[in-house]
């Protein structure tokens, strides 16, 4: 299992797809933090202009942390179509290029089959994440150093630099469970097709439409917006308060987990009865 895993793994890293969204992420994290060495720190400046009037500010508060953390809220709206591109191919590309047959007929079971793909589609998710999580944190220290991690969200909050390293373990955890959903969406959507263009605009519309939802303050949208993965993206958010709500984080958690078991398994029902004609 461990050989077919590989092997998948391989066909994964032969498509020049699968390199787009570490090229990309390698060309824009650079050039956002150019930007901000460029900037000489006016950003962070005028963001606590306000309270600079009350308050004296101590330390280099524009350094990797404060740089990650806002390439994470940024890019994470982005990365989906990143993962999508990926994980949309997973099955619908063995349909394409006419290998459905070919793979069903090894000595494995269709189910044996479909978690290596799976497990190869998280493995590949795994991998951007923490490529932009190494990306934003390494560069950031180069340039700017380390120090305490300035949160500019609906409130400012300054936290000390001896706990922040366990809260962006803790955020980029809860990120990358979102980003599972995410594949896990893709994943299932191309079950269903010969052609990876399908799964990934299908994915796309889906999260654009329950981002939309889940984040309308609309009273006619409140019942639903608890069965939305969406409403749970925002869990890596919650590593950056204090306190920290470590129930809400882990229920979060659980949420998006079960909501990739969930869609694994729809995968699984359909792929275990699906009539492969080429």
């Amino acid at each position: 299992m461990f050989r077919i895993l590989a092997l998948e793994s391989y066909k994964i890293f032969k498509k020049w797809r699968t390199y787009i969204g570490f090229i990309t992420l390698a060309v824009v994290i650079p050039l956002i933090i150019l930007a901000f060495k460029l900037e000489g720190g006016n950003f962070v400046n005028n963001a606590t202009r306000n309270l600079q009037r009350d308050f004296i500010f101590v330390g280099n508060l524009l350094n990797a942390w404060f740089i990650a953390h806002l390439i994470m809220n940024s890019l994470f709206v982005h990365i989906p179509f990143l993962i999508t591109l990926v994980a949309g191919d997973m099955l619908a590309g063995e349909a394409t290029a006419g290998t459905y047959r070919i793979l069903l007929t090894r000595p494995i079971s269709r189910t044996k089959i479909l978690i290596i793909k799976y497990i190869a589609t998280i493995f590949y998710t795994t991998m951007l994440v923490g490529f932009l999580a190494m990306l934003s944190i390494g560069l950031g220290s180069i340039f700017f150093g380390y120090g305490d991690l300035l949160v500019i969200d609906r409130e400012m909050l300054i936290l000390p630099g001896n706990e922040i390293w366990w809260r962006f373990a803790v955020a980029y955890i809860g990120a990358l469970c979102g980003m599972w959903v995410v594949a896990s969406v893709a994943f299932f959507f191309s079950s269903f097709v010969e052609n990876a263009i399908g799964p990934i605009i299908g994915t796309m519309a889906v999260l654009i439409i329950f981002l939309i939802v889940s984040e309308l303050p609309v009273e006619f949208f409140e019942p639903v917006k608890p069965y939305l993965f969406t409403s749970y993206f925002a869990v890596w958010r919650k590593a950056f308060e204090d306190p920290i709500n470590w129930t809400q984080i882990i229920n979060w958690i659980a949420y998006l987990l079960a909501y990739c078991a969930g869609l694994f398994l729809l995968t699984l029902y359909y792929f275990r009865r699906k009539d492969v004609l080429s």
